[in-house]
């Protein structure tokens, strides 16, 4: 049997734009990125905090150390500049992998979104 666990976590992102006119897509910080061990094209989900939505999109690479956190095409709908995110990615595994995996959990500094 597999199961879908958490497989990475950045939490509590500050949305840094809404692009309405992108196509599609979340920008995140490279750092961000590789510190949570999400790669380019993999699905995201993005829960607001600041207004409950949930939605899933993918994610896309922004210039490393800009703390660049944003929604992309019509999910740009769903979020404001300043709203504060949790950014998620899952990964199946069989149940007794899930029972020794260690997420790759992400808690960047809510000013600027970087990992210092």
């Amino acid at each position: 049997m597999q199961i879908e666990v958490v497989k990475s976590k950045i939490h509590r992102v500050k949305c840094t734009g809404a692009d309405l006119n992108y196509i599609g897509s979340i920008t995140i910080d490279e750092d961000l990125m590789d510190a949570a061990n999400i790669i380019r094209g993999e699905k995201v989900q993005v829960v607001n905090n600041n207004n409950g939505e949930r939605l899933e999109t993918y994610a896309i690479p922004g210039p490393r150390a800009s703390g660049e956190i944003t929604l992309n095409g019509a999910a740009a709908r769903k979020v404001a500049t300043g709203d504060i995110l949790i950014l998620i990615t899952y990964a199946r595994m069989d149940i007794e992998e899930a029972k020794v995996f260690n997420p790759s959990l992400v808690f960047p500094n809510e000013a600027n979104n970087l990992l210092n």
